[in-house]
């Protein structure tokens, strides 16, 4: 079986949509020997600078270290992504951008003092306005090469609205103002690009993207999905358990469901389908294992770093906060898959041709130290920030005494682009949602949408709720998942707060769930859809199937906004009954949903829709619905089968390709 550089198989490369494929590796190749070794030794520096100042070895102004180092990777957005679809390699179009880019920087790093002492908004003097604009523009174009048009169009249309918003009518009503202030606000001002976003990924993200390259360099990747095939392999379903183990690693510690989504896809998806999975199911399951990588402690994504920074409370409560509602998701992933499983009699693969688990643990065993170790200095010795450093150093250490893991001379530049590419490509999709908060702080628009919503809800929460919803969705379904947040963490947290006094903990890890649901949810599923792609199957149909898998995704959110205990945020006693009663309540859902309870064997269909409320009742925190729930469920479950005759409307779904086919419709088995 031929293979391509990054190990998977050309039939599915070929079917990951072109906006989806990497092309960074092929332009990197293709730039000169000395401009490559400038990107290198710009990582390089890049790190040594982060060291310096987190752990505060060379005093230096906050902002200073800031424009040093977007000095030093944001240039790399412009190297790495093509300024057109049809760009043939790195031209002008990209150099010009990358050079202004370093240039714009390194001269706010030297007036960096002038600025903190001073006021630059509105500015003092031409050139201040002329460096503004063009940092403007450039990350508005970074913008557009990492996230695309329609990500480009709402900043700048929010980034801009001071401009209009004199224009807007009632509550979207804000003071006139002109261009150059609301530019130099977006620039120069800690309320926007130096404000919460740029410190979260200067002073905490740059750790963990550090440690994740690393951890690819050595190898993690590989040693992840031998140990989801050791340890679930051989289970029934087996292929279909090894991609929600996998793809929960790897999500955890790379934060992107899309890159998710196309690097483990491509090797599980396939894999699937020749156990006998539809392609539509393979498709589906990826897609919402890779979405809950997104929240699953203890790396996370970007927007747990800045719900961290912005609701002022420590790392470790948000990655204790999302620990119960993550396990729960992937435990509801697994249900589905052990139904279906067994509802078609799909068996697990061959111990002879699986790794070891005993071999595998002992050729891994650094990297399971160095996530305990992750955890433990985030929970327990509260060292934030410095904990990935931590953790890279320990790492490299462990790896010394494995010659299979130890980081090679020749591996480092391999490392030091990853860590480029990590950074840069995180600068430039996060920069730009620093100019949403600037413009809806330079107006003052965000307090009176909040307390217009307030007055909206008055005592009821359920409205205001709807509305967040339907804004969390919309923009996750355009991709911009840490645009939803920041936005709705600045009108929608505080309505919710004030309406309802709810756990603020809760709120705002209720937003960041539902950001992330609108990747799985139809009709723009964005993780579903690129799924369905190296699957081969309907993208309608796979996200449809995805919004089913991936229910518990919907209903968990709303149960530890009124419960807090289920995020760790009140009496252990009621985290224990809760969790214990969503457990249950996940089991009689995902039975319903695939038609197979455990011990029960396959539901007649009338009993499906039943276990399915019955199933959501238990689970909602309130004594009433729960005993309810439970009640009506054993008496479901209690009815004999006898009773209610098999009709052809329960046997297995149409669709539900046999083995055979899906077998010679596989690419990886072609």
């Amino acid at each position: 079986m031929t293979m391509t550089h990054d190990g998977q198989d050309p039939a599915v490369s070929d079917a990951v949509p072109d906006a989806y494929q990497e092309h960074d590796r092929s332009r990197f190749a293709s730039m000169p020997l000395a401009m490559r070794m400038a990107v290198l030794g710009a990582s390089a520096a890049g790190v040594c600078l982060s060291v310096c100042y987190i752990f505060s070895l060379v005093p230096m102004l906050d902002i200073t270290y800031y424009f040093l180092l977007m000095a030093a990777f944001l240039p790399v957005v412009f190297l790495l992504l093509p300024a057109w679809r049809t760009e043939n390699g790195v031209t002008w179009a990209s150099y010009a951008p990358a050079l202004a880019t370093l240039a714009l920087m390194l001269t706010m790093a030297w007036n960096s003092r002038d600025l903190v002492f001073g006021t630059w908004v509105p500015v003092n003097e031409p050139w201040q306005l002329w460096v503004a604009s063009g940092i403007f523009i450039l990350v508005l174009e970074a913008a557009r090469r990492a996230g695309g048009n329609i990500f480009l169009s709402i900043v700048l249309f929010l980034g801009l609205y001071p401009v209009f918003a004199f224009y807007m009518p009632g509550i979207l009503w804000g003071p006139p103002t002109t261009l150059g202030r609301t530019i130099a606000f977006n620039i120069f001002s800690g309320d926007a690009m130096l404000g919460v976003v740029t410190r979260v990924v200067a002073e905490t993200i740059i750790g963990f993207l550090i440690l994740a390259a690393l951890m690819v360099s050595t190898g993690a990747a590989d040693f992840f999905l031998k140990l989801a095939l050791s340890l679930m392999g051989t289970s029934r379903g087996g292929a279909a358990k090894v991609s929600v183990l996998a793809s929960g690693f790897f999500g955890s510690l790379s934060g992107s469901i899309f890159g998710n989504v196309v690097s483990t896809g491509s090797v599980t998806i396939p894999a699937m389908k020749k156990a006998g999975f539809p392609k539509h199911y393979a498709g589906a399951l990826e897609a919402c294992a890779s979405t809950g990588g997104m929240l699953m402690p203890p790396v996370m994504g970007a927007v747990a770093f800045i719900m961290a920074d912005f609701t002022n409370t420590e790392y470790r409560v948000i990655v204790l906060a999302a620990l119960i509602p993550s396990v729960l998701y992937y435990f509801g992933l697994y249900c589905h898959v052990d139904g279906f499983a067994a509802r078609n009699d799909l068996k697990g693969m061959k111990k002879s041709e699986l790794p070891s688990v005993r071999e595998t643990i002992k050729e891994g065993w650094p990297f399971i130290v160095v996530l305990a170790f992750l955890v433990w200095g985030l929970v327990v010795m509260r060292w934030e920030r410095l904990t990935p450093f931590y953790a890279s150093a320990l790492l490299l250490a462990l790896t010394f005494f494995s010659p299979k893991l130890r980081l090679k001379l020749s591996a480092i530049p391999e490392m030091f682009y990853q860590i480029s590419k990590l950074l840069s490509q995180t600068m430039g999709l996060l920069l730009p949602t620093s100019f949403i908060l600037g413009g809806l702080m330079a107006t003052g628009v965000a307090p009176v949408i909040a307390a217009s919503l307030v007055r909206m809800g008055g005592d009821a929460v359920v409205p205001v709720l709807l509305i967040g919803i339907a804004v969390c969705i919309i923009f996750g379904m355009l991709g911009m998942i840490v645009a939803a947040y920041l936005m709705l963490a600045l009108t929608l947290a505080p309505a919710l707060e004030q309406i309802a006094g709810l756990n603020t903990v809760a709120i705002h890890l209720f937003i960041a769930y539902y950001a992330s649901l609108a990747a799985i949810t139809p009709p723009v599923a964005l993780a579903a859809f690129l799924a369905s792609r190296i699957s081969g199957s309907d993208p309608i149909y796979t996200s449809v199937h995805a919004a089913r898998l991936g229910i518990v995704l919907y209903f968990v959110p709303i149960f530890f906004l009124f419960e807090p205990a289920l995020i760790l945020q009140g009496p252990f006693y009621l985290t224990v009954i809760w969790t214990l009663l969503n457990v249950l309540a996940i089991i009689i859902i995902a039975a319903a949903s695939e038609g197979q309870l455990w011990y029960r064997g396959k539901l007649r269909m009338w009993a499906r829709p039943i276990l399915f409320g019955c199933g959501l009742l238990i689970g909602f925190p309130e004594w009433t619905s729960t005993v309810g729930g439970l009640v009506l469920a054993l008496l479901v479950i209690a009815i004999p089968a006898s009773i209610f005759p098999q009709s052809q409307s329960d046997e297995p779904d149409a669709d539900d390709t046999s083995e055979a086919e899906v077998a010679a419709a596989s690419p990886i088995t072609k």
